[in-house]
C-alpha cells in the first residue's frame, strides 16, 4: 500500500487540481533541508565540546554538501521516473535519520557517527530533495518557470531563518554539551519528518498535455529564451553549454559557501578587536540576516531573470558580486554595516545563482529531462561545498597560527572568491545555444512538450 501511494501514476493531478498548491509542498521539503545552512551554529559547541579545530567542525556540512550533489546527480534519473512522492518521502527519511544518527555520535562523543549521520545519510537526504520539486514545478509552470523554481528553491535557502535561531534556543535550553547536543540533533530530526510529510501529502503531477489557461507556447519562444530544442541528459553531458555551467555554478557557490559556513565565527572575528565585537546572540543573528537575504535572492533574482534574461542575470550575480567582496576586502572592520549588507548582497546573488539555474537549463536543454540534468549539474555543488569552506577554513587557521586577527584572517580568501567570480563571468560570456546535432528527434519533442515521458 505504501509502496502504491509512492508510485508517480498515483500522484497525477485530479481534473481541477491548482498548481498554487505545489509551490507549498515544494516549500515544505526545502525549508526542512535549507537547515543545512545553519550549521555554523553547531560549530562552537562542538570545537568546544569535542576539542575540534574549525576545519573539523566543517567536515559533516561539507560532506553533506558532497553527497547532496552526488545523489543528485545519480539519482536525477529514477527522480524523474519515480516521481516527486516517492523522492520526497526517500529525502523525509534520509535527513531525519542523519539527524537520529547524529545525535547518537554526539551522546557518545563520537565524531565519526556525527559527520556519517549529518553529512552521508543526511546529505542524501539533501539532494534527493533538492531535486525532487524541480522539474515538476517547471511542467506546472511552464510560463514562468524562474518564478517557479524560485519559489521552491526559496525554501532551501530560508531554512536557516527558523533553523539558525531555533538551534540557538534549544542549545540554551539542552546545553552546548554532548548531551545537549545530542537532544537538539534528536529534536530537529522528529520535527522535521513531521513538517516534511505535508509535501510528501500534497504533492501531484500534471497530467499528460496539461497547459494553464492562455499559455502558448510558440508566444513564449520568443524574448529570453535560448533554444525551444529538447536534449536529453546523456547528450547534454557533451555540449560546452553544460560545463560552462557547471563551472558558473561551481564558482559562484564557492564565493558564497564559505562565508555562510563561517558566518557565526566570522563576523565575531571580523570585529573582535574593535569597540564595537559582536557576541554569540548577535552573530547567531547575523546568520539568520544572511540566510534571509539568501532566500529573498532566490525569488527576487529568479523571477527577475525571467524579465532580463538568465544570461544577464548571472552577469550581475557574478560582476557586481566580485566587485562588494572586493570592497569587504578593502574596507575591513572599518564599517560594520558596510560588511553585513555587502555579505548580504553576496548572499542573495548565491541565492538567486542556485534558483536561477533550473530555468537556465530549461532555456538552453528544454523540458526533456531538465531533472536528470539539474540533478547532474549539481555535482558543481558538492566540489563547492569542499572548496568553500576548505579555502575559507584553512586560511583563517593558517593566518591565526601566524598570530594574525581580524579581517586579516579572511582577507585573502576574500580575493580568491573575487579571481573565481571573475573565471565564472567569462564562462557564461561563452554560453551559446546548444547544437542542433544535440537536439532530439521532432516525435520526441512532441513528447516532451507536453510534459509526457518517453
Amino acid at each position: 500500500m505504501a509502496v502504491s501511494f509512492l508510485d508517480r501514476s498515483h500522484s497525477i493531478a485530479p481534473a481541477g487540481w491548482s498548481r498554487w498548491l505545489i509551490p507549498p509542498a515544494a516549500l515544505s521539503i526545502h525549508l526542512a533541508i535549507g537547515q543545512v545552512y545553519a550549521w555554523s551554529v553547531f560549530k562552537p559547541p562542538l570545537e568546544e565540546s569535542l576539542g575540534l579545530t574549525g576545519t573539523q567542525s566543517a567536515l559533516p556540512f561539507q560532506l553533506g554538501i558532497v553527497m547532496l550533489g552526488l545523489s543528485a546527480a545519480f539519482g536525477g534519473t529514477t527522480v524523474e521516473r519515480k516521481g516527486p512522492r516517492w523522492a520526497m518521502f526517500v529525502s523525509m527519511t534520509c535527513f531525519s535519520a542523519g539527524f537520529l544518527i547524529s545525535a547518537l555520535g554526539a551522546a557518545t562523543a563520537q565524531y565519526w557517527l556525527i559527520v556519517f549521520g549529518y553529512g552521508v545519510v543526511g546529505g542524501i537526504g539533501l539532494g534527493i530533495g533538492y531535486i525532487s520539486p524541480v522539474s515538476t514545478l517547471i511542467k506546472w509552470f511552464p510560463d514562468r518557470p524562474g518564478m517557479a523554481t524560485g519559489i521552491a528553491i526559496m525554501g532551501f535557502g530560508g531554512g536557516a531563518l527558523i533553523a539558525s535561531p531555533w538551534s540557538s534556543r534549544m542549545l540554551e535550553s539542552f546545553g552546548s554539551t554532548t548531551g545537549g547536543i545530542a537532544a537538539s540533533f534528536a529534536t530537529h530530526g522528529v520535527v522535521y519528518a513531521a513538517f516534511m510529510t505535508v509535501g510528501v501529502l500534497l504533492v501531484r503531477v500534471p497530467p499528460e498535455g496539461w497547459r494553464p489557461a492562455g499559455y502558448r507556447p510558440e508566444a513564449a519562444r520568443s524574448g529570453a529564451l535560448i533554444t525551444t530544442a529538447q536534449v536529453s541528459a546523456s547528450n547534454a553531458l557533451r555540449t560546452p553549454q553544460f560545463w560552462l555551467l557547471w563551472i558558473i555554478l561551481c564558482f559562484n557557490v564557492t564565493a558564497g559557501i564559505g562565508i555562510l559556513e563561517k558566518a557565526s565565527p566570522m563576523i565575531t572575528d571580523f570585529f573582535a578587536d574593535t569597540a564595537v565585537p559582536v557576541g554569540a546572540a548577535a552573530a547567531a543573528g547575523f546568520v539568520a540576516l544572511l540566510s534571509l537575504a539568501n532566500m529573498l535572492g532566490r525569488f527576487v533574482w529568479s523571477s527577475t531573470s525571467d524579465l532580463l534574461g538568465r544570461k544577464n542575470i548571472y552577469r550581475i550575480y557574478l560582476g557586481v558580486g566580485a566587485l562588494l567582496y572586493l570592497l569587504i576586502a578593502l574596507t575591513g572592520s572599518s564599517s560594520k554595516l558596510l560588511v553585513i549588507l555587502s555579505a548580504m548582497v553576496i548572499l542573495s546573488f548565491y541565492g538567486g545563482g542556485f534558483a536561477t539555474i533550473p530555468a537556465y537549463l530549461k532555456d538552453l536543454f528544454g523540458t526533456f529531462q531538465v531533472g536528470a540534468i539539474h540533478g547532474r549539474l549539481l555535482t558543481a555543488w558538492s566540489t563547492a561545498g569542499v572548496l568553500g569552506p576548505l579555502i575559507v577554513n584553512a586560511i583563517a587557521d593558517a593566518q591565526s597560527a601566524a598570530g594574525r586577527s581580524g579581517p586579516d584572517l579572511y582577507r585573502t580568501s576574500f580575493y580568491i572568491m573575487i579571481g573565481l567570480l571573475v573565471l565564472a563571468f567569462v564562462a557564461n560570456e561563452l554560453v551559446r545555444p546548444v547544437d542542433s546535432k544535440f537536439h532530439e528527434p521532432a516525435d520526441d519533442n512532441a513528447v516532451a512538450s507536453t510534459g509526457g515521458e518517453r
